[in-house]
C-alpha cells in the first residue's frame, strides 16, 4: 500500500374519481354520499338555470352519478391505503419497477410521531405550506444548540417593514436570512442579545401569527473517527460486488449533493467530478478532509476506485471547524440543502447526525417530494443513543457500518430505523492535499450506498425515492439475526443485485412500458 499510495496518511398518477371530493375535505362515505346528493338535487332544483337545452331528468341522472361514482372512487382509494397524489404516483411507479413488494413500515421517531401526517406531501404541493409544528421549543437538557440564537420561518417573501417589526416586537438581532424556493418560505437566523432563554424566546415568537414557525438553531456532527490500516486496500468494493456492477452502470449523468465539511476538487482522484459548489457558511475555511473522503468513496476514479465512478458532485459547504470538532447548523444545512434540490440533484448525501429538527424535516419532506434520493449516517453514538437525524426521518434511508468481517461498527446507533449496511470500518479514501486517509464511521458507509443508488439512478433515471429504497433493501444480504433488526436493517447492501433487477423479464416489460410513455 505505501507504494502505491506513498502520501497516505494514516408525476405518474391514475385519474381517481373521488380526489375531486376529497381536496375539499370529504374524507369518509357518508361525508361523500351527503355531498353527491347535494350536487344532484342542485342540479334538480336549478337545471333550467344550468343548462339550457338539457332535461331535468338528464341532470339528475348525472348527480346521481357522482353518487356512484364518488363512492365507490372513495371506497377504492381507502382500500388502497390512500388517494393522494403522492400515494397514486408511488404506487404506478412500484408497478412500473417491477411491482416489488413493500416491507414493514419504519417505525416513526417518537419526536416526529406527532409530524407525520403533515411530512407526507404530495409532489404536486412541494411548495404548500406544512401544518405548524406543535411546538419548536427544544427539550429538556438538549444541549446541541446554538445558545443564543434562534431560526425563524416566515411565509411567502416578507417586506423589510414586516420583518424589522417582527425583530422589534421580539428584541431580536437579525444575522441572515434565506428565501427557500423548496417550501416557498423564508427562513431567518436571529440573535438574542438579551440573554433570554431560547425556549422562553421560541414560546414569545409562537404565539405571533406572522411566524411560521420557530425553532433553535441546532448543531449537527460529522460521524468519523480515526482507525488504524489494518484493512485490504478497498475491501468495500468487493463487499458491495461494485466491480461486477461497475459493468452494468458507474453513475453517468446522476447529480449527487454531497452536505458536508467542503471538498478538495483538485485531488487526482476526485478532479473533474466537482461541477458547482455553494458555501453556505462564507467563511472562506479550508476544505475538510470528511467532505474530500466521502466525494472520493461515492466518485473517486484515479488511484481509488469509487461506488460510481460517473456521477457529477455539487459540493455544499455546511460544516466548520470549531473547537469541539467540525459542526454544522440547522441554518446552513437548511441553506445548503435549498440550494441542491434548486439545481436539480437527484441525490443527497448527508453524512451527519444530530438532534430531530422541525425545519430540517419540512426540507427533507419537500426533498422527497421532488423526487431526490436522501441518505444520510445513522450516527457514531453507540447502542444506548437514541435516533439521530436526519437518519431518522421517514423520508430518508438510514445507513449503518459494518467492517471487512461482517460486523458491526462498535459505535454505530441502534434501532428500528437502520434500513441497511455498508463498509465503513478502515476505509482508505482521498485527503485534501493529493494525500490519502483512513477512517472509520457511519459516514463513509453512507457514502458508498449514496454511491449505489446513484447507479441505480443512471439505469432508471426516473425512479421515484420510495421504489429505490425498496430495491436497496430487497436485495440486501441479510446479517445478524435473520430478516430485518435494530442493528444492520436489512443487510449489506448489494450493488451487483440490485442492478441485475432491471435484468429480469418483467423489469424488461416495465422498462419498455415506461419509454412508450
Amino acid at each position: 500500500m505505501a507504494e502505491k499510495f506513498p502520501n497516505t496518511q494514516v408525476r405518474r398518477s391514475a385519474h381517481q374519481p373521488g380526489a375531486a371530493l376529497a381536496a375539499v375535505g370529504v374524507s369518509n362515505k357518508s361525508q361523500c354520499a351527503r355531498a353527491s346528493l347535494a350536487v344532484a338535487y342542485f342540479l334538480w332544483r336549478n337545471g333550467s338555470h344550468l343548462a339550457g337545452k338539457c332535461s331535468r331528468r338528464a341532470l339528475l341522472s348525472a348527480g346521481l352519478a357522482v353518487v356512484l361514482v364518488a363512492a365507490t372512487g372513495l371506497a377504492g382509494a381507502m382500500a388502497q391505503g390512500g388517494n393522494s397524489p403522492s400515494s397514486r404516483a408511488q404506487a404506478a411507479n412500484s408497478a412500473a419497477e417491477g411491482q416489488l413488494s413493500s416491507k414493514p413500515a419504519r417505525a416513526v421517531h417518537p419526536q416526529l410521531a406527532q409530524r407525520a401526517k403533515s411530512t407526507d406531501q404530495p409532489a404536486a404541493a412541494t411548495r404548500a405550506l406544512a401544518p405548524r409544528a406543535a411546538t419548536g421549543v427544544p427539550p429538556a437538557g438538549e444541549q446541541r444548540l446554538l445558545a443564543d440564537e434562534v431560526v425563524i420561518e416566515l411565509a411567502g417573501d416578507p417586506s423589510q417593514r414586516e420583518v424589522e417589526a417582527l425583530a422589534s416586537r421580539h428584541r431580536l438581532v437579525r444575522i441572515e436570512s434565506k428565501l427557500m424556493p423548496s417550501t416557498g418560505t423564508t427562513f431567518y437566523r436571529w440573535r438574542i442579545p438579551d440573554r433570554r432563554s431560547i425556549s422562553t424566546v421560541v414560546r414569545e415568537l409562537e404565539a405571533d401569527p406572522a411566524v411560521r414557525s420557530v425553532q433553535p438553531n441546532y448543531v449537527y456532527s460529522l460521524q468519523q473517527t480515526a482507525a488504524p490500516a489494518t484493512r485490504s486496500v478497498q475491501y468495500a468494493l468487493d463487499k458491495l460486488r461494485l466491480s461486477e456492477a461497475h459493468a452494468l452502470a458507474r453513475g453517468e449523468r446522476v447529480l449527487v449533493a454531497v452536505i458536508d465539511s467542503g471538498i478538495d476538487v483538485n485531488h487526482p482522484d476526485i478532479a473533474g467530478t466537482i461541477i458547482d459548489q455553494f458555501d453556505a457558511l462564507g467563511s472562506g475555511e479550508k476544505v475538510h478532509a470528511h467532505g474530500t473522503g466521502i466525494a472520493g468513496i461515492i466518485a473517486a476514479h484515479g488511484k481509488l476506485t469509487g461506488a460510481a465512478p460517473g456521477v457529477r458532485i455539487i459540493a455544499v459547504r455546511a460544516f466548520a471547524v470549531t473547537r469541539t470538532g467540525t459542526e454544522g447548523t440547522t441554518f446552513n444545512i437548511i441553506k445548503g440543502l435549498d440550494w441542491a434540490l434548486d439545481r436539480g440533484a437527484r441525490l443527497v448525501n448527508m453524512s451527519f447526525a444530530g438532534p430531530f429538527d422541525p425545519a430540517l424535516a419540512r426540507l427533507l419532506s419537500a426533498a422527497h417530494a421532488k423526487g431526490a434520493i436522501l441518505i444520510a449516517a445513522v450516527g457514531n453514538q453507540g447502542p444506548a443513543s437514541p435516533p439521530l437525524y436526519p437518519a431518522a426521518d421517514a423520508h430518508v434511508i438510514a445507513v449503518t457500518a459494518i467492517d471487512a468481517d461482517d460486523e458491526l461498527f462498535a459505535k454505530a446507533n441502534r434501532g428500528s430505523y437502520v434500513d441497511v449496511a455498508a463498509p465503513g470500518v478502515d476505509i482508505l479514501m482521498p485527503a485534501p492535499g493529493g494525500a490519502y486517509q483512513v477512517l472509520s464511521g457511519t459516514s463513509f458507509a453512507a457514502a458508498y450506498v449514496s454511491g449505489i443508488a446513484a447507479l441505480i439512478l443512471e439505469r432508471r433515471p426516473r425512479l421515484l425515492p420510495d421504489a429505490l429504497k425498496r430495491i436497496l433493501l430487497l436485495t440486501a444480504r441479510d446479517l445478524g439475526p435473520k430478516g430485518r433488526d435494530t442493528q444492520f436493517g436489512e443487510g449489506a447492501a448489494d450493488a451487483y443485485r440490485a442492478l441485475m433487477t432491471f435484468e429480469s423479464k418483467t423489469e424488461t416489460a416495465a422498462s419498455e412500458a415506461e419509454g412508450a410513455r
